[in-house]
């Protein structure tokens, strides 16, 4: 992996390339600063930052840039111009596509040095040995920059698998979750027709009257009778036989003989109960 290593400012931007792996002995590209005068104004020191890392970047063409994360200061005008200078620097690398990473102090310190409490003489030191260099960068801003790309050489790597493994997970449990949502939907929709299907197979009382056919409203207008045929043929003869019979029992509680009787037959009266006849009194003999 190649890296180019940003360490930001107004006054003095320090850059520097590294090509190497972890696990591996590291090269030296090239190192160097972009200069800009404290006495111009601020629009013309941005554009020669600007022009100062798209020839970096034209010479080196790094594979990823490394720059250092700003952090809160004391001093605000000096942490102003960090951030800008900052800026420029990632808008280049995005003009470009290239990925860029930001790494703050204390965590180039403890890649470098082991101890994120170093100071520049320790990482100057470090980096001279790491890059098996005669002499230490010159100026410190140079020495930085050279850190910065160690440390993303030595850990970019493993947050890029990184940060592409939780994205790959991210996109499979996004594709779950749709997959959840679909077959949800389907037993929805499973769901309804089952019920339609239900409600299809009510029986005609249930369905509206506009639905029913003529016949069927006219079978429902009658009165049917619910007994069995041979119960109304039997309540049909004793009803006939009543009212057939009525005239001689009529005339056999009168005494004379019913309508159509033969005339040699006998008559029946009624004879009253002696129990309940009074007896009559003897006369008496009134003869003188």
């Amino acid at each position: 992996m190649r890296v180019l290593g940003v360490d930001p400012g107004l006054t003095r931007c320090g850059v520097g390339a590294v090509e190497g792996r972890p696990g591996a002995p590291l090269t030296l590209l090239a190192v160097g600063v972009v200069r800009t005068g404290a006495d111009e104004e601020l629009g013309a020191r941005l554009v020669g930052i600007e022009a100062g890392i798209e020839r970096w970047l034209d010479e080196v063409r790094p594979d990823a840039v490394a720059v250092e994360r700003v952090f809160a200061q004391h001093n605000v005008r000096t942490v102003m111009g960090t951030a800008q200078a900052a800026g420029i620097a990632v808008l280049c690398a995005a003009r470009r596509g290239l990925p860029v990473a930001l790494h703050t102090p204390s965590e180039v310190k403890a890649a470098i040095t082991g101890s994120g409490t170093a100071d520049k003489k320790q990482i100057g030191a470090m980096v001279t040995r790491l890059l098996r260099l005669k002499e230490m960068p010159r100026p410190a801003d140079a020495a930085d920059a050279l850190a910065l790309a160690i440390c993303h050489v030595w850990r970019g790597g493993a947050q890029h698998r990184l940060a592409q493994a939780m994205a790959g997970a991210a996109r499979t449990t996004a594709s779950s979750r749709g997959a959840g949502a679909r077959t949800a939907g389907a037993r929805t929709v499973g769901a309804r027709t089952l019920g339609a299907r239900i409600s299809g197979a009510r029986t005609p009382e249930a369905r509206t009257p506009e639905a029913r056919t003529p016949e069927a409203r006219t079978s429902e207008a009658r009165a049917p009778d619910s007994r069995a045929p041979g119960a109304r043929a039997v309540e049909a003869r004793t009803s006939e036989a009543s009212t057939s019979d009525t005239p001689g029992r009529a005339a056999l509680a009168a005494g004379t003989p019913a309508a159509g009787a033969p005339s040699g037959a006998p008559t029946t009266h009624r004879q009253d109960d002696p129990a309940k006849t009074p007896e009559k009194a003897p006369e008496k003999d009134v003869t003188p």
